[in-house]
């Protein structure tokens, strides 16, 4: 067990913080030319080359064992997908609106808990379920204004994700952090192959420095948060990627020139208050993961 330490916690959480901005960034600058699963292949070969220190260092391949084949599957079914649609999504919504409504994924993965792991609904629950609601209502404005597809679309990345982190919860339990991306990236990267040759174009020579970022930033933004898990309580480590919401609509602005409206910040200040309704509550089922 390692020492507990905020503020180690906090200096991993930074690096997950990073690395999530650098998959941000680059998944905007690199589907502009390539196609969503070009991208998300590339990211999953070139990642499994990058997480090779780490395999090396965790005992190599023999180690990377699972004892669980069809769950790791499932996850990385539902991650596969919800990683293609928030992709997807970069290119249709503002940076900002994103990662919004992406913070309602703690929402979803509570109701298929409930629904599939046997939690029970508490009050605490039922409130962050509520704002997190009216918080996707603020952003979206139906009625008020015509719903956004792409806001649709990272919606059901959201919930894509709250499947994949439903399943992961069990796998922590019987397979290391590392075996577990491990096999993110070979299965994604199996799933993927035939997509991307179906669309295969070479990438022009700019475009190398946002792919090696990408797959960088994929694969050890989990690593980084997995880390920061070890030296503090959930309840402290959560919070702090909340930063990303404030950080990547700062980058929106800096990088794009994207405004961020009223309704988008109320919104996101509603999807937060009931995230932290959920953290501070002791049957919670666990923390949110990076989207990449």
């Amino acid at each position: 067990m390692a020492k507990q330490s905020n503020l180690k916690a906090a200096f991993w959480m930074g690096c997950s913080l990073l690395c999530m901005m650098l998959v941000t960034w680059a998944g905007r600058e690199t589907t502009k030319q390539l196609d969503v699963f070009q991208v998300m292949e590339l990211r999953s070969v070139i990642g499994l080359v990058l997480l090779y220190p780490l395999i090396r260092a965790a005992g190599g391949l023999r180690a990377m064992a699972t004892r669980s084949p069809f769950q790791q599957v499932g996850r990385n079914i539902a991650h596969y997908t919800g990683q293609y649609l928030w992709l997807a999504a970069l290119t249709m919504i503002p940076l900002a609106q994103v990662i919004a409504i992406e913070f309602t994924t703690p929402i979803w993965t509570a109701l298929l808990a409930m629904a599939f792991l046997g939690e029970r609904m508490t009050a605490g629950k039922t409130a962050a379920i509520a704002f997190g609601l009216v918080g996707i209502l603020v952003i979206v404005r139906p009625g008020l204004d015509s719903v956004s597809f792409g806001q649709l679309v990272v919606l059901g990345a959201a919930l894509a994700f709250a499947a994949s982190f439903t399943l992961t919860k069990s796998l922590t339990r019987s397979d290391t952090v590392v075996a577990i991306i491990f096999w993110m990236l070979v299965i994604q990267s199996l799933i993927g192959l035939v997509p991307a040759i179906l669309v295969w174009r070479t990438p022009s020579l700019d475009l190398i420095p946002f792919i090696v970022m990408i797959a960088f930033g994929g694969s050890y933004a989990h690593y980084s948060m997995a880390r920061a898990m070890l030296h503090a309580d959930i309840t402290v480590v959560t919070p702090m990627d909340f930063a990303r919401v404030p950080a990547t609509a700062l980058l929106g602005w800096i990088v794009y020139s994207e405004g961020v409206d009223l309704f988008t910040v109320v919104g996101t200040v509603l999807i937060l208050a009931g995230n932290l309704l959920n953290l501070f509550n002791r049957k919670l089922l666990g923390p949110p993961g990076p989207a990449a």
